[in-house]
């Protein structure tokens, strides 16, 4: 006799709830909203409570929140980041359903700060999002106080705005990650985090380094590329032609101001913004984990308390 599961059993029979097994039926009362404390209790069993104060208290500007950033932000928040600022000028397109977390099929047009913002705030009600949408760019760059911020985060697509960014958030002294191509890349175990000087086979890091160079800079950041060659487009993109699916074309179509639209896909771009967010994590959680590394208890091994 197969015995049925607590989720195949028949809803018509009787259930006793108080046995292992009963089948948990919706409530008429709403559930609270969980306490910070639940939200965050396994990012807190493994970070400590010193690493969470800390997430708590650093202020983040991300830059971009496309096929990259959007998953940068939703790291850092279900992490513990509270205070978090997001700038992007775009609207939500249809063709950024196959890689945007926050894109569907039912908020295109929306601009992708609002809906990101409206999504992490269902995460973490408590948190701090500030939602602008703007370019990065010479007309907008002296409204941004980047030294007010504990990081900025890079995940512009656009060069000019990209180099721009970079250059004024190092001049402000601020703790810089940045994102290179994550366009027309397939394999993401060729993802990559290293200093901008030792990126290779990434087109855009070698870009950004020539530009960069022009400046004078001669420092280096850290940043997130892959190795893997970039693979080459098949066929044409109709994005910023006479039939763009872009919902403001007709406006300010952003398409147009790209130098190439390379394809992509979330198994790498979802990587890439998990990446950059590690960056954060791992550097606000360094010096207090390190200590600790080498040190864990084998698994299946008893806790001090029943050890006692």
């Amino acid at each position: 006799m197969v015995r049925q599961s607590r989720y195949t059993r028949s809803k018509n029979l009787p259930v006793d709830p108080g046995r292992e097994g009963a089948i948990f039926m919706a409530s008429s009362n709403p559930m609270k909203t969980p306490s910070s404390h639940q939200s965050f209790h396994r990012t807190e069993l493994l970070l400590g409570k010193p690493v969470m104060t800390r997430l708590q208290v650093a202020r983040v500007i991300l830059f971009g929140v496309g096929g990259v950033g959007s998953w940068t932000a939703e790291a850092l928040v279900r992490s513990g980041i509270r205070r978090l600022t997001l700038v992007d000028s775009d609207v939500i397109c249809p063709t950024n359903i196959n890689r945007q977390l926050q894109a569907t099929a039912h908020n295109v047009g929306q601009p992708k700060v609002d809906a990101l913002r409206q999504r992490l705030l269902e995460i973490h009600p408590a948190a701090e999002i500030v939602a602008v949408k703007a370019m990065y760019d010479e007309g907008s760059c002296d409204q941004f106080d980047l030294g007010g911020y504990d990081y900025v985060l890079d995940a512009i697509d656009t060069l000019k705005c990209k180099v721009l960014l970079l250059q004024r958030a190092l001049a402000a002294g601020a703790k810089v990650y940045s994102c290179m191509g994550a366009g027309a890349k397939l394999d993401p175990t060729q993802i990559r985090t290293m200093p901008l000087s030792k990126t290779k086979y990434c087109p855009l890091a070698r870009a950004v380094r020539e530009r960069l160079r022009q400046t004078g800079f001669t420092g280096d950041f850290t940043c997130v590329y892959s190795e893997e060659s970039p693979l080459e487009n098949q066929g044409r993109t109709f994005c910023g032609s006479a039939v763009c699916a872009c919902p403001d074309k007709d406006e300010a179509n952003l398409c147009l101001g790209k130098a190439r639209i390379n394809g992509s896909l979330v198994h790498v771009t979802a990587p890439f913004g998990f990446a950059l967010a590690g960056l954060v994590i791992q550097d606000l959680a360094g010096d207090l984990t390190a200590a600790r590394r080498g040190h864990a208890a084998p698994l299946g091994s008893p806790s001090p308390s029943s050890a006692s």
